[in-house]
């Protein structure tokens, strides 16, 4: 059977790689002659580096996260972070005796951001440049050029949004979630359903834009074609007659997860176009990307269309392929890379129990 021509891409030109601006996500900091002058260990004489916490704070608001990898004596550090009134910035620090590499892919692993997105302040050579051979990917900054390389466009968001300046304490609700996951006793449906999620899907606002642009360049994994939207191609996509640009947030009793969800929706007489679905990692685990999934079959089958989805293999979206395959969908064609996806809507799964979706109309759904 010969398969079918993969349909032009949508009218906002695709970026294939990842811009470079805004590319950090999160810096990790060593201790001792970097983000405080002398070593805690030698005469306990430390002074805090204001310059720095000055600049940790701005980045803070801007949405950059910030972590420890200090090879020092855990407890005595963590006290001194507490004394200089600092310890609430750092998440997941690291402070121990092992390799600086070794502390970096703990943090990654915790707050599920990719090596290429940290940065590693260092003073001592050596630690830079153990860290640049096992990770080539972080960028090494050396301690007392802090301030040109903050002026790079890696560490330099395009937009500052709500979720921004809420992002470290996300993750931290993030991680009580965790913790609170991991002392749960019991299946994990009854888990998630304690949890009392509320997902919203609605009409992209002009205020949703930054964040929407900031979701397209951030999210990798949980991404169906990699593709970035400026703000301004997101905008009047919003307005055009012939797409659908939703957007989804999501919240439980630990708090707001923020926007947390993009799709793009070309609508054709016949059938509608997929162009873009993207979920954001920190809600991987709880099915919503499944219910977004979903929700967007629905308003296809509402009218009376089948439903296309374009999905460009990019190396770390094997998730949403699977996805898409739970979903129903069935690959029409293919070239390199890039897959058409078409679902008949003929079977589409009930939402999740435990989830109750909210929309633009006000109906929703337990």
């Amino acid at each position: 059977m010969t398969s079918a021509a993969v349909e032009p891409a949508a009218p906002a030109p695709a970026v294939p790689s990842k811009p470079k601006r805004g590319r950090v996500k999160c810096i990790v900091w060593d201790l001792d002659h970097t983000l405080w002058d002398g070593v805690l260990l030698e005469d306990g004489t430390t002074t805090l580096r204001e310059d720095l916490v000055a600049e940790i704070r701005r980045l803070d608001e801007a949405g950059v996260l910030h972590s420890i990898a200090s090879r020092n004596d855990h407890e005595a550090a963590v006290e001194r972070l507490r004394e200089y009134g600092v310890a609430d910035l750092f998440l997941h620090p690291q402070i121990n005796w092992n390799a600086k590499s070794h502390s970096i892919r703990e943090i990654a692993r915790a707050l599920n951001v990719g090596i290429d997105a940290i940065a590693f302040v260092d003073d001592q050579e050596f630690e830079r440049a153990e860290v640049a051979r096992e990770l080539p990917d972080v960028i090494v900054v050396d301690a007392l050029e802090v301030h040109h390389a903050f002026e790079r466009d890696e560490f330099r968001p395009r937009f500052i949004t709500d979720e921004s300046r809420q992002r470290r304490a996300m993750y931290r609700g993030q991680m009580e979630r965790q913790q609170a996951e991991e002392e749960f006793v019991g299946p994990s449906e009854q888990f998630l359903a304690d949890l009392g999620m509320r997902l919203s899907i609605t009409h992209a606002r002009t205020e949703d834009l930054q964040r929407a642009e900031e979701l397209t360049i951030r999210t990798n994994q949980l991404n169906s074609t990699g593709r970035t939207y400026s703000y301004e191609e997101l905008d009047a996509l919003r307005t055009s007659p012939h797409h659908l640009l939703l957007v989804a947030s999501l919240e439980d009793r630990f708090g707001s997860y923020g926007k947390i969800g993009v799709t793009l929706i070309e609508k054709g007489e016949e059938h509608w176009h997929l162009r873009l679905l993207l979920m954001s990692c920190r809600v991987m685990s709880r099915g919503v990307g499944t219910i977004l999934l979903n929700h967007i079959m629905n308003l296809a089958k509402e009218a009376g269309v089948t439903l296309r989805a374009d999905f460009v293999e990019t190396g770390r979206n094997r998730m949403m392929q699977i996805a898409y395959a739970f979903a129903g969908f069935q690959e029409i064609g293919r070239d390199g890379n890039d897959v058409l996806m078409e679902n008949d809507l003929s079977a589409i799964q009930e939402p999740a129990p435990y989830v109750t979706v909210i929309t633009d109309d006000g109906a929703s759904a337990a």
